[in-house]
């Protein structure tokens, strides 16, 4: 559980969250043709990005800015439709700010710290006190305002959000070499032998890609890096780097500031960049006590709500039952004498009579044809099964069908589909 600050205004209300929602996610291969990573939806009625704007209003933040960039129009539809709610004259606001030449008609965004640079007319002119930088593509439950608090109290130029993570698996991570009072001594991009923590030899901290900085700071740090010619404008490759070798750069635990509710035993944070991540964060939605509750009304996951019917499940004969075990089904789903086990059906699906749905990822508005069996797969939106189609029971067929993983995940779009007839 997660215990606020008492006795002081919190410090979230002079903050704003700042998110960058720019990257294509390569990794989830065909999911991020159309949208990019923080666009995709995840847990039955949300985007990938619903958490981390999510986590700022919950934890007191008021004013939010999403920088987008590579496909943004299924996102910006998004957030047009469901982060509405913010209002100026309660000193609240929400600014979605593609890329748009506005600093140089021939650049776009160069990198993430370019992306806050090229809009700091737009931050100045709302004068936030302190500015928490967020990645948009991420699955978790935090308070920022924990983390907004230790900056304070630390007097750091920076501070790093960090997750624990086992030494060997932090090859893939930006890792924060901290000394004994979590100051950090130095960054590595990726390094081959990440440096351990102070008194945990097996563990290493990895960068969340969150910061907190205070305003006027960022601002003169990203001016002195777009003044470099040899910058990439990244954080984690330019702005961190040069504040821990001439400033004081803190990190600080997610495990301090995660929040969980009675039925989360551990810290929950997932980056679902690849397909088998994506498939399986999803699936363990489906479990009896999942690692994640999205049941928790203490911390709301808000997002677009479309108006639906409530999901329907038809027809109660032998071979032809409507019915859905281990599984979360959203509205408007109609599942018409089929069977649904360890599933996830977001909005809008309609499952045909006599089709059987096992570990399957199935996204808004499909349509799962008469007949067909799906297993190990994630379906893209819109897709229309044919009928009698079978997914899942044969590794060659499905590798030359479809986009096949090595743990044997199954990527089903459309255009796949649509090329079987050609």
């Amino acid at each position: 559980m997660y215990d606020r600050p008492t006795g002081q205004a919190p410090i979230s209300r002079t903050a704003m969250a700042y998110v960058l929602a720019g990257g294509r996610g390569s990794r989830l291969l065909e999911l991020t043709d159309r949208r990019a990573k923080p666009a995709v939806y995840f847990g039955g009625k949300t985007r990938i990005i619903d958490f981390a704007l999510s986590n700022a209003l919950n934890s007191g933040i008021r004013r939010i800015a999403v920088a987008t960039q590579y496909k943004a129009h299924s996102l910006i539809r998004h957030l047009g439709r469901g982060w509405n709610f913010l209002r100026p004259e309660r000193n609240e606001s929400f600014d979605v700010l593609p890329a748009s030449q506005r600093v140089d008609e021939n650049m776009w965004y160069l990198g993430t710290a370019d992306a806050v640079y090229q809009n700091i007319d737009i931050i100045e002119s709302y004068d936030p006190k302190y500015m928490v930088i967020l990645a948009g593509d991420h699955v978790y439950k935090m308070d920022y305002e924990k983390m907004l608090q230790q900056h304070v109290d630390s007097g750091a130029d920076v501070t790093v959000g960090c997750l624990e993570v086992p030494r060997l698996e932090a090859v893939a991570f930006g890792v924060m070499h901290v000394d004994a009072s979590n100051r950090i001594i130095s960054f590595l991009e990726k390094p081959k032998d990440p440096p351990a923590m102070p008194g945990k030899p097996d563990v290493a901290l990895a960068s969340m890609g969150i910061y907190v900085f205070e305003t006027k700071f960022l601002i003169e740090a990203l001016k002195r890096d777009a003044a470099k010619p040899d910058s990439q404008r990244d954080f984690g490759k330019d702005i961190i780097p040069e504040i821990v070798a001439q400033g004081k750069a803190v990190a600080h635990h997610f495990s301090q500031s995660c929040v969980r509710s009675t039925h989360e035993n551990e810290a929950y944070w997932r980056d679902v960049g690849t397909l088998d991540a994506y498939w399986e964060a999803n699936i363990d939605l489906t479990a009896v006590v999942p690692s994640l509750d999205l049941f928790d009304q203490d911390w709301p996951i808000w997002t677009y709500n479309e108006l639906t019917a409530p999901a329907k499940f038809v027809h109660d004969a032998d071979n032809r039952r409507g019915v859905a075990i281990s599984s979360l089904v959203s509205g408007g789903c109609l599942v018409s004498g089929a069977g649904i086990h360890n599933s996830l059906l977001f909005t809008g699906v309609r499952v045909n009579s006599y089709s059987h749905v096992d570990r399957a990822v199935i996204l808004p508005y499909v349509n799962v044809g008469r007949g067909a069996r799906l297993r190990n797969c994630v379906v893209d939106s819109g897709v229309q099964i044919p009928d009698g189609m079978v997914i899942g029971d044969d590794p060659e067929l499905d590798g030359r069908r479809f986009r096949r993983t090595e743990k044997g995940i199954s990527l089903v779009t459309q255009s796949m589909l649509d090329r079987m007839n050609t």
